[in-house]
């Protein structure tokens, strides 16, 4: 590697360290002014726009809509749903006047004591009071039934110990809001939404997920059912990527929201809310990445393809331009994003660096001899392999490389979560493999004070009733007592 790179930590050494490194040296991230909060910078946030496109693409084809809510939500609505309001308190950032005025000591501005807001506004944590608040107004029938509205937004949560994009005061996210004349019609938006999600991860971020149910103690607050997507990064800890919630009456009683049915009868109508956020960006970045950079799949990388020119003067770099502009032309035309690097403020050692360090998937470099002699060297950037190819075909071998890089890249972190991932039968053996950071099928009584011993006494939590697994019955690891299938234990991120 260039130089730029010599103190890179290594993610043997310190895993959570080159996290942190990464995320600043690969121009995704930057701490900010205000604490817990971060500076998503142009790279960064390029990757988000591709995770965006995509999924709004995948929302929109089921049906759904976008629309905006009020940043801000008045107190009381928060009241309105007991186990909600108990669950996201400790979390709420609350606004309490709405004038500032200049100190009469000179110094600076101050909070005008007298222009205290009659109710504090609270910071939107998640939106459902103030949707529900405003569903009331949209439901009257049936036949507005079902809504099916998605918010693209930012979220406000007060975070004591942040890390960028996985846990940050604020961040960015959808939320999914629906409302539905049944139960069934409810509950299949919740699994349709969760299945959304995981051909999303498995089959554009090249992660692989454990679909499943939450237990009681993991639930949303206010929901019945908390469905979810469950990632293993490198080192073996959990991410929960995203969730699903089937919240059944509890908002439409709490915010009086009803609807005459085919038989002209008031009742309740049935809910879900479901959403991902920017800690998308960390599960991309520990799933992939090395310790050379980033490793992006190529279905998410801003940029798939470089193109770097090395020549000695004007002369040449005018030769090599005019050969590249017609194959950069063909990328395009193919919707390969490509970038043709010809700038002369850094060396091409500097910029294979860089580009190794951002994760671009395929790096072509191209010299006055390669002209001569009809080739190209590629380079990409999962193996770190290098090829000269004939300049004429390169197109089609680079889109065929770029197909194929996708595909290794699931395959390699289905690989590392097999090999992760183990069934135990003692406790023992419990708390000597989550140590070594593995993914852990084990028996559990179904009671939450079991469950709470075994986060307080190894640090693990139950991920999720899988979907899929063993369903064989058994007895608890720790108590002995009767099981009814096999949980899905890790510690998490």
């Amino acid at each position: 590697m260039a130089k730029e790179l010599k103190n890179f930590t290594k993610r043997a050494d310190n895993y959570s360290q080159w996290y942190n490194e990464l995320v600043v040296k690969a121009d995704l991230a930057e701490q900010s002014a205000v604490r817990g909060c971060m500076v998503i910078k142009p790279y960064g946030y390029a990757i988000w726009e591709k995770m965006q496109h995509q999924l709004d693409k995948m929302f929109k084809e089921t049906g759904h809509q976008n629309a905006y809510f009020p940043l801000l939500i008045p107190k009381s609505f928060l009241s309105r749903e007991a186990d909600h309001v108990e669950g996201f308190a400790k979390e709420c950032a609350v606004v309490t006047h709405y004038r500032l005025k200049n100190d009469p000591d000179g110094n600076g501005v101050v909070v005008d004591p007298a222009a205290k807001l009659e109710e504090e506004l609270i910071i939107r944590p998640t939106s459902e009071t103030i949707i529900w608040n405003t569903y009331k107004n949209w439901i009257h029938s049936y036949r507005d039934l079902p809504i099916l509205v998605n918010q693209w937004a930012n979220v406000f949560r007060w975070e004591m110990r942040t890390r960028m994009f996985l846990r940050t005061a604020e961040f960015l996210w959808q939320e999914g809001h629906t409302a539905h004349a049944t139960r069934e019609e409810a509950e299949a938006e919740a699994i349709k939404m969760l299945n959304v999600y995981s051909d999303f991860a498995q089959n554009y971020m090249a992660v692989p997920v454990v679909r499943g149910v939450k237990t009681a103690n993991e639930r949303f607050a206010g929901a019945l059912e908390t469905y979810t997507i469950e990632a293993m990064m490198q080192d073996g800890k959990a991410l929960q990527s995203g969730t699903s919630h089937f919240l059944g009456q509890n908002f439409a009683k709490a915010f009086d929201v009803t609807f005459m049915n085919k038989n002209n009868e008031p009742e309740y109508v049935w809910a879900t809310s479901w959403g991902v956020s920017t800690r998308l960006m960390g599960a991309l970045i520990m799933s992939h990445s090395d310790d050379n950079g980033l490793v992006l799949p190529p279905a998410l990388a801003p940029i798939q393809v470089v193109i770097v020119p090395i020549y000695k003067n004007e002369e040449g770099r005018q030769a090599i331009t005019d050969k590249v502009l017609p194959i950069v032309d063909e990328f395009r035309k193919r919707g390969i994003s490509v970038k043709y690097d010809d700038a002369d403020n850094r060396r091409p050692g500097f910029k294979f660096a860089d580009y190794e360090v951002k994760g671009v998937p395929v790096r072509l470099a191209i010299g006055q001899r390669d002209l001569e002699e009809g080739t190209v060297e590629v380079m990409r950037r999962d193996t770190l392999e290098k090829e000269t190819y004939p300049i004429e075909g390169i197109v089609e071998h680079v889109a065929s490389q770029l197909d194929d890089m996708q595909s290794a890249l699931l395959a390699r972190a289905l690989a590392n979560r097999k090999a992760r991932t183990i069934e135990v039968n003692s406790y023992d053996e419990f708390k000597e493999k989550i140590e070594q950071g593995y993914f852990i099928m084990a028996h559990w009584d179904g009671t939450p004070e079991t469950e709470e011993r075994i986060k307080e006494e190894t640090k693990a939590t139950i991920r999720c009733i899988p979907f899929e697994g063993d369903t064989t019955p058994g007895v608890c690891m720790v108590t002995g007592k009767p099981s009814a299938r096999r949980v899905l234990f890790a510690r998490s991120y």
